[in-house]
C-alpha cells in the first residue's frame, strides 16, 4: 500500500535562525519499500585521538580471539566487549625517519601514514591526505557537512626547540591536503550552533535567535510534521528532539569561561608564559570548566550529527600532541598528562598514567553507549559505524609508534567482526587498517599510505 503521506529523506525542521536535520523516519521510506530496508543504513566513521600513549603493560589483553579479558586501562569498555576489536602490533612506519624524535611526526601523520616535512615554519606538509578526508571526499556530498573536526585544545603555535618541529603539527590529525590541516572546533556551544543554526543574510530578525532555543525556533514546523506522522515516527522525533534539548540545557550551564579569560591581566599572562603554563588549561582549571562534561558535550553533538545523518565522518582530539592537561581532578592523580607520560618507570607516575588513560577510555565508552542506544531498523547506530580510538605512541616515555594502542568499535554495517582481541604480525602497517575501513565503506582503493594489504582477519 502506498503511504498517505511521505516526506523526503532530507526533510528538515526549519525556523528563522535554525535548521534541524531529522533522523530516518518510516515516512521517508519509498512507497512499497519496507522500512526495515534501512538496515542498509549509511556507515558513519569517527577517529578519536588520545595524546601521549598508554602504560604498555596494562593495555593489551593476554588471550587472543573472543576469549579475552580487558586490562585495567580497557576496563571501562566491559559493557562493550562484543562491540569492539582490540588491535595489536600495528605501526605507523612513516612516522619514523631521521630527526623525527618526539611526538609531532607521529601525530601529524597518524591519519595519513606518510612522512611529514621537518620544519620550524609554516611550510608544513603531512605527506598526504588523511583517511577521514579521503572518506569525506567520496561521501561528503551526501550530507550537510562533509566532515566534522572537534577537539578540546586550541591550535598551538611556535617551535618545540627540543625536537625542532613547529607545534602546528600537534594541533590537527585531519588534513584536507598535504599542506592544509583542518582546524577543529573546541567550543561545544559553537559546535552545536554550527550544526543546528542557520541565518539568511540581509534578513532582520525581531528577536535575537541566539537567545532562543533552536527547538523553540522550529516548534511550529515540528508540530505540523508530527501531526502527519504515525505513532512510531512521532516517538522517534520526540526522542531526537529531547536529546537536542538535553544538550542545549547543559550548554547553558558550562560556566563563565569567556568572562574569566577576558579578566586575565597582562601580568598574569606573562607569568603563565614564564612558567610554561598553557593559558587555555589555566582557564579550564580555574574558571570552573568541567573537562569531562565538555568532552561529553562534544561527543553528544557528534552523536546528534550521526543520528540525523548531518555528517558521516568526524575526528575528535582529546588533546593536542604533547598535551600537558592537568588531570588532578581525577582521584589519585596530581599532575599533568605529558609530564606523567614520561614516567621513568616510577611506580607512582605509572599509576597516574593508568588512571589518565582510563579516563580517556571512559569517554570513548560513553560515546559508544550513546550510539548503541539509537535504533536504526534492526540494528543500532553503533552497528552502522566504525569508531576508532587511537594514540600516536605506544608509551609516552619511549615515543615509540610500534604496536600502537588501538580499539575499533562498531560493525561497519555488518562487515566488521567485533568482539575480538587480534594481534597481527609485528610492524604491520597502520595504513592496512585504514585501507580496510575504506573498503568497508565501498571506497575501493588499492593502496593508502604505506599499506600492503587489507586486514581480512577482522572483516566478515
Amino acid at each position: 500500500m502506498k503511504k498517505k503521506w511521505q516526506i523526503s529523506r532530507r526533510r528538515m525542521l526549519k525556523g528563522m535562525g535554525a535548521c534541524i536535520a531529522l533522523p530516518f523516519l518510516e515516512a521517508m521510506a519509498l512507497p512499497g519499500v519496507n522500512s526495515s530496508a534501512y538496515s542498509k543504513s549509511p556507515v558513519r566513521t569517527s577517529f578519536l585521538f588520545m595524546p601521549n600513549g598508554v602504560h604498555p603493560e596494562h593495555w593489551t589483553p593476554e588471550k587472543m580471539g573472543q576469549d579475552f579479558q580487558l586490562t585495567r586501562q580497557l576496563l571501562p569498555l566491559e559493557n562493550h566487549k562484543k562491540d569492539i576489536l582490540v588491535l595489536g602490533e600495528l605501526m605507523n612506519k612513516n612516522s619514523l625517519f631521521k630527526g623525527a624524535d618526539g611526538h609531532y611526526a607521529k601525530s601529524a601523520s597518524l591519519l595519513t601514514c606518510m612522512p611529514i616535512k621537518q620544519t620550524i615554519g609554516d611550510n608544513i606538509s603531512s605527506g598526504g591526505v588523511s583517511v577521514d578526508q579521503v572518506i569525506a571526499s567520496k561521501i561528503g556530498n551526501e550530507t550537510l557537512f562533509p566532515s566534522l573536526e572537534y577537539g578540546l585544545d586550541r591550535i598551538t603555535t611556535g617551535v618545540d626547540i627540543n625536537v625542532g618541529f613547529t607545534r602546528l603539527y600537534g594541533s590537527s590529525i585531519s588534513w584536507q591536503s598535504h599542506s592544509q590541516p583542518l582546524s577543529k572546533e573546541i567550543d561545544p556551544r559553537l559546535a552545536f550552533d554550527r550544526l543546528f543554526r542557520s541565518f539568511v543574510p540581509g534578513v532582520k530578525v525581531k528577536e535575537d535567535p541566539w537567545k532562543q532555543s533552536v527547538l523553540d525556533l522550529v516548534m511550529d514546523d515540528a508540530k505540523t510534521l508530527k501531526n502527519n506522522l504515525g505513532r512510531s515516527d512521532q516517538d522517534k522525533v520526540s526522542e531526537y528532539l529531547e536529546s537536542i534539548r538535553s544538550v542545549e540545557k547543559r550548554l547553558s550551564n558550562t560556566g563563565n569561561k569567556e568572562k574569566f579569560a577576558a579578566n586575565i591581566t597582562p601580568d598574569i599572562r606573562r607569568e603563565l608564559i614564564r612558567v610554561n603554563q598553557n593559558i587555555d588549561e589555566y582557564v579550564e582549571m580555574y574558571a570552573g570548566v568541567d573537562v569531562t562534561e565538555k568532552t561529553r558535550l562534544m561527543l553528544d553533538i557528534m552523536t546528534l550529527a550521526f543520528w540525523s545523518d548531518a555528517s558521516r565522518v568526524s575526528t575528535f582530539m582529546f588533546g593536542n600532541s604533547v598535551s600537558n592537561r592537568n588531570f588532578s581532578f581525577l582521584d589519585g592523580v596530581k599532575g599533568n598528562h605529558h609530564s606523567i607520560s614520561h614516567h621513568m618507570e616510577k611506580k607512582e607516575a605509572l599509576e597516574e598514567y593508568i588512571r589518565i588513560t582510563q579516563w580517556h577510555v571512559e569517554q570513548y565508552a560513553y560515546f559508544l553507549e550513546k550510539l548503541r542506544n539509537i535504533k536504526e531498523g534492526d540494528k543500532t547506530l553503533l552497528d552502522n559505524s566504525m569508531i576508532l580510538f587511537i594514540s600516536d605512541l605506544r608509551d609516552g616515555n619511549r615515543h615509540s609508534p610500534r604496536n600502537l594502542p588501538i580499539v575499533l568499535a562498531g560493525k561497519g554495517g555488518g562487515k566488521i567482526r567485533t568482539g575480538q582481541n587480534v594481534s597481527f604480525e609485528k610492524e604491520t602497517p597502520l595504513a592496512n587498517l585504514y585501507l580496510t575501513m575504506l573498503n568497508t565503506l565501498d571506497i575501493e582503493n588499492d593502496k593508502f599510505g604505506d599499506s600492503t594489504r587489507t586486514l581480512s582477519e577482522i572483516t566478515s
